[in-house]
């Protein structure tokens, strides 16, 4: 098996100064090490690039329990396109799971394939599903990195556009050449090319709301003729330390057009919080694909979830603290760990909540929350705070004169360990995530009922809840006669 260089960012810098130590060779001019590395992939001047290719991978951020490696999975189709001239990028996949455990928009294991088609452009992303464009300005960093590095022609063309500067190291008795440089505030990224003036590596880093910087390391792999130039048939990357991408290519064009425009509901798009009234002192924050919930108690507000990202979780912070007169989000709910529900924790941070989650989770969080966001500085940066957890093992009751709050754990999910649901007594209000998202009023039983939504009801009635309403973290307010009817109780 190849062993992956995969270095710290730390060690990439040391690198880096060392290159003008008057001990290490001169650095060739990095205008001459691109026109190599051109000639090199013969047509390595080109504007827009196709490749399609299919292979094994990983859902970054959705590992079944916190430091896992991500949950594998099987890509029957990968295609990314990308317009070097407009920056502009698109990623279509089919994809299955190849693991049971782990979370992510993918059916449960042997339950069929997920499709997607993704997009950026000028700092936007967004996805199109067949009710039109839908922002997701979570996949920004994500899809920018991407971009300029996941193929040897587009990390050259950024190299060009960014002022890249030229290095040299030692590997494998070796002396490499390097290009570094950076796009403000989205990465930072060096090249790695071969005696052949072919990229063998880019090692770049991109800023998280979970992670802080992250280190990617993406490697090509037997260069071939493809295309009219010189092409990878292999291309692997790493993320947050994981694999999450073996993709043996099939199809290289630089020839085909690339033409993707950022819609204008995309361009201006802003977080919308939808304030419903749940019950007296218990708000609904919806209004996007992630919803969270305000709990008021005597002295403070309770916000069940931040998710997704800094922009999302302010804006349902900045709600709920107008909900109730002198009082505001103090404490929030973390549901589990996974990226799109804890994205927002970081701000949360910043605004100086106490967080409580899965003690399973807490070291984790205070693990990667110690890992700064120098890449973007991101709320918690800017605020100076330091992160406050709670661990919950089984269950922690919040009692107060106004309301008690009960965090439950669930038990035997396949989705999450460390999977918390917040049951309101009084209110008989059941909120959680992911465990079952209500699908369109109307929407007739799966003919096999969802695993997740079953073990859902297994741990309600195991813990001796009897719900009116459920308040999920996607999706609506839904009586609990809903849910049963979805796993075929009538």
């Amino acid at each position: 098996m190849k062993k992956w260089f995969y270095p710290s960012a730390m060690a990439i810098g040391v690198v880096l100064g060392l290159a003008g130590c008057a001990s290490t060779p001169m650095a060739p001019d990095p205008s001459v090490l691109i026109q190599q590395a051109e000639r090199a992939l013969s047509g390595g001047g080109a504007t827009t690039l196709v490749i399609s290719g299919r292979g094994t991978g990983a859902t970054f951020g959705q590992a079944w329990q916190p430091a896992l490696a991500w949950p594998a999975l099987n890509y029957g189709m990968l295609r990314r396109s990308y317009n070097l001239q407009t920056g502009a990028f698109r990623e279509e996949f089919a994809r299955s799971r190849a693991e049971p455990h782990g979370g992510g928009a993918i059916p449960l294991l042997g339950q069929g394939e997920a499709r997607a088609n993704g997009f950026a452009r000028d700092g936007f992303a967004w996805n199109v599903l067949p009710t039109g464009a839908t922002p997701a300005p979570v996949a920004v960093p994500g899809r920018t990195n991407d971009l300029w590095t996941t193929s040897p022609h587009s990390a050259l063309a950024a190299a060009k556009r960014f002022g890249a500067v030229s290095g040299t190291r030692r590997e494998g008795g070796k002396t490499m050449s390097t290009l570094s440089f950076s796009v403000p505030g989205a990465l930072r990224a060096t090249l790695v090319l071969d005696e052949r003036s072919l990229i063998t590596r880019v090692e770049s880093t991109m800023p998280h709301p979970v992670l802080g910087d992250t280190l990617v390391a993406t490697e090509f792999l037997d260069y071939a003729s493809q295309g009219g130039g010189q092409f990878p048939k292999r291309i692997r990357q790493r993320q947050g330390g994981f694999e999450v991408m073996d993709l043996a290519v099939t199809e290289f064009s630089s020839t085909e057009a690339v033409d993707i425009s950022v819609p204008d509901n995309v361009r201006h798009a802003a977080e919308n919080v939808a304030v419903q009234l749940a019950a007296p002192g218990v708000w609904y924050l919806a209004g996007g694909s992630h919803h969270s919930v305000a709990i008021e108690l005597s002295d403070r507000i309770v916000l069940v979830e931040s998710p997704l990202y800094d922009g999302r979780t302010l804006a349902a912070i900045t709600a709920a603290n107008k909900l109730v007169p002198g009082k505001t989000v103090k404490t929030v709910i973390n549901s589990h760990h996974h990226f799109d529900h804890a994205g927002g924790l970081r701000a949360a941070v910043g605004e100086g909540a106490q967080l409580i989650t899965s003690a399973i989770a807490k070291p984790y969080f205070e693990r990667v929350f110690a890992n700064p966001n120098r890449v973007a500085p991101d709320r918690m940066a800017q605020s100076g705070h330091k992160a406050s957890i709670v661990g919950v093992t089984e269950k922690l009751v919040l009692r107060d004169p106004l309301r008690q709050i009960e965090v439950h754990e669930m038990q035997g999910s396949v989705h999450a360990q460390g999977f918390m649901m917040v049951w309101l007594p009084a209110e008989r209000l059941l909120i959680q995530a992911d465990a079952f998202t209500p699908p369109a009023a109307g929407t007739p039983p799966p003919a096999v009922p969802h695993g997740n939504a079953v073990n859902l009801v297994a741990n309600i009635e195991r813990l001796g809840l009897v719900p009116d309403r459920l308040l999920p973290l996607h999706g609506r307010i839904v009586p609990m006669s809903e849910l049963h009817a979805q796993i075929g109780r009538k």
